[in-house]
This record gives C-alpha cells, sequence and structure tokens, in this order.
C-alpha cells in the first residue's frame, strides 16, 4: 500500500535494535482517515472470504481492527494481555513473547465470543517474529474457529514471521513490507 509506504518514510523513525517507530500515526496517536483506507485495503483483500469477526490484540491492533471492522460489517473481538476481574466465564489462553517489551505474558479471550461457526481475520499492526500472531492462532485453534486470512499493516520481511505463516499456508497479506532497515534508511519490498 503506497498511502501506508510513504507515511513510514515521512514520518517513522528508525531507532536500534530493529525498532520502527510509526506512533505519530499508526499506534500511539491515530491517522483515523489513513487507518479507514487500511481497512478499505483489508476489505479489497479478504472481502469475498466469509469473515465473521475481526480478531486482534490489545492495545495496537484495536483501532485498526475497528476501521476494518467497519467495511466488513462485522464484530470486533481482541484478545486482552491479562485476564482481569470484568471478563466471565470460561476464556481461551495463550503465552505471548512481546519484542518490544522483552517479556511473556498470557493473553485472554473470554470463550462466549468465538465459536466453531466464526470465519476470523486476524489483523495487527506489526509483524517480526510472529510470536503475538502464534499466540492469536492458538486461541483460534482452541475455539475451532476458521482463520480466512491475517491482515498486518507492516511486516518486517527480514525477520522470520511472515515467512513462516506463509509456509504454514495462511493468506496473509502485509500492506507493507520492510526489506531492509538502519540508523540511515529502510526499503520495502515491490509487492
Amino acid at each position: 500500500m503506497k498511502l501506508l509506504e510513504e507515511r513510514i518514510l515521512r514520518e517513522g523513525q528508525v531507532r536500534p535494535g530493529n525498532v520502527l517507530k510509526v506512533d505519530c500515526f499508526l499506534n500511539h496517536q491515530l491517522d483515523v482517515e489513513l487507518l479507514d483506507q487500511i481497512g478499505q485495503e483489508f476489505y479489497r483483500i479478504f472481502g469475498q472470504d466469509g469473515i465473521t469477526k475481526i480478531l486482534t490484540i490489545e492495545a495496537s491492533g484495536i483501532a485498526i481492527a475497528c476501521m476494518t471492522a467497519r467495511h466488513f460489517g462485522v464484530p470486533v473481538v481482541f484478545a486482552k494481555k491479562a485476564k482481569s476481574k470484568n471478563i466471565d466465564g470460561e476464556v481461551y489462553t495463550s503465552v505471548v513473547h512481546s519484542y518490544t517489551y522483552g517479556r511473556d505474558y498470557d493473553i485472554t479471550l473470554a470463550r462466549k465470543f468465538l465459536s466453531p461457526d466464526d470465519k476470523v481475520l486476524i489483523v495487527d499492526d506489526f509483524l517480526a517474529n510472529g510470536k503475538a500472531m502464534r499466540g492469536l492462532l492458538d486461541v483460534c485453534r482452541q475455539a475451532g474457529v476458521t482463520v480466512g486470512g491475517i491482515g498486518i499493516c507492516i511486516e518486517k520481511g527480514f525477520q522470520p514471521g511472515g515467512a513462516e505463516l506463509r509456509a504454514a499456508g495462511y493468506k496473509l497479506a502485509s500492506l507493507a513490507i520492510v526489506d531492509h532497515m538502519d540508523d540511515n534508511s529502510l526499503t520495502f519490498r515491490q509487492q
């Protein structure tokens, strides 16, 4: 998605440790118009796949999921990073390692929100090593849902997550794939 790539080049910041900061438009301060166009693009790619729910993980994925769900006309369900007192009933859980925060955490999702009748589109802001995605896929497996696709805003193509998901047979669409980045520059994969 050229528009997203242009915003990354213009406003993104490469930090040490292969960190790409896009907090001024994607995952802290939100450019709602850009997010709507991202949702529209995910609908263009996955709109004929029978999606019944959009699934993500808190917190950065929620805004992307909501704007995507507008185009599909389906609900958003998100996994919480900690079991809070207001989650009632049985839950699906999985362990996820956060590269950004350098620690493991449990994700939880109330069982009542996913069933084997659902076909989900999983969306998130970043895909690097694929740890968060593996946690969401584990929740999907537990729930018996069908994964209709995975939509990622920014994939770090030089890390293994995307290649592993594609090799496993998932329909994965990354709107911007960073092939290389260092302190001075970044390059995108031609799609």
